[in-house]
């Protein structure tokens, strides 16, 4: 399963600030609900910025005519990692998650935080012992999805997942490794990690009215509102830095340079990157680049 699906389900791996651009977000006369859409573009290049929920209830409504007519016109599929090789993913976020020989994920907690984890397990019906091979930020999201699963939540039914199945015949492109966003979570002290197991630990019993609350503002395309709940889930800066407000950076540096090369290209990222202050958008704007809200 993929590391960016896994940790964009779990609701408590994501924080925004409030958006500093409140007025782009007010809609003009005629406009219809709708997951927010973005473009970029200038004399022969468009870049529209979509922004997607990984994990979604089956038969979810989100394919409207904006996002249809946005993503027939695209030569191009940039997605935030490859999807096309969940084998290798699977494999890469295994290898880098399981303790060395000898450690315990239990034995690394002081003992209030392990009677509340083991108390979450057995809420989640699992044995204490089930994830004790795994670092402590691959325990926090494989226990920030599980609620989500049970719920109706899946990945297979996530925005990224339709989209792919519509690419057949475009260009399929990242913007980032696997590898890299594991790096995210695998290179956060261990200190770090096990306070972001506690965080998740102490969500779970709210994770899916959580996530279902976003996906509500989400589908409306109320980027300000589904910024303050995320801001409400986590607001440790260095995470939000780490997870978030780097990578906009990274990814308005990769805008801008696609648009020296002429084409259509449909972006696909989660929706926390393009919404709130540090999104993708306040980055381009930061660096001179217009973005513009498709409405209708």
């Amino acid at each position: 399963m993929n590391l960016k699906r896994l940790i964009a389900s779990a609701a408590a791996a994501l924080s925004l600030g409030t958006s500093a651009c409140a007025s782009v977000d007010t809609p003009p006369r005629g406009a219809v609900p709708g997951p927010a859409l973005w473009a970029v573009s200038d004399r022969d290049t468009t870049l529209y910025l979509f922004g997607t929920v990984h994990a979604l209830p089956r038969d979810t409504n989100w394919y409207d005519g904006r996002i249809e007519r946005a993503f027939a016109s695209a030569d191009e599929l940039v997605t935030e990692v490859d999807l096309t090789d969940a084998a290798a993913s699977s494999a890469a976020l295994q290898s880098a998650g399981v303790l060395a020989e000898g450690q315990t994920l239990r034995a690394l907690m002081n003992e209030e935080d392990r009677r509340q984890y083991d108390a979450a397990l057995v809420g989640l019906g699992l044995p204490v012992e089930a994830l004790d091979r795994y670092e402590p930020w691959l325990a926090a999201v494989t226990m920030g999805l599980l609620p989500l699963l049970r719920s109706g939540y899946d990945p297979q039914n996530g925005v990224e997942m339709a989209l792919g199945g519509r690419a057949e015949t475009k260009t399929r492109g990242a913007l980032e490794t696997i590898e890299q966003q594991i790096a995210l979570f695998d290179g956060m002290p261990q200190e770090a990690q096990l306070a972001f197991l506690n965080e998740t630990v102490e969500a779970l019993p709210e994770a899916t009215t959580s996530l279902d609350a976003m996906v509500a503002e989400w589908l409306e395309g109320d980027a300000v509102e589904l910024a303050n709940l995320m801001n409400a889930e986590l607001d440790d800066p260095v995470l939000r830095d780490r997870l978030l407000i780097s990578r906009n950076a990274n990814w308005a540096e990769w805008v801008e340079r696609r648009l020296e090369r002429p084409g259509t290209v449909f972006v696909a990222v989660g929706a926390g990157h393009l919404a709130g202050a540090g999104s993708l958008q306040d980055q381009l704007a930061a660096r001179g680049v217009k973005v513009r809200r498709i409405w209708q």
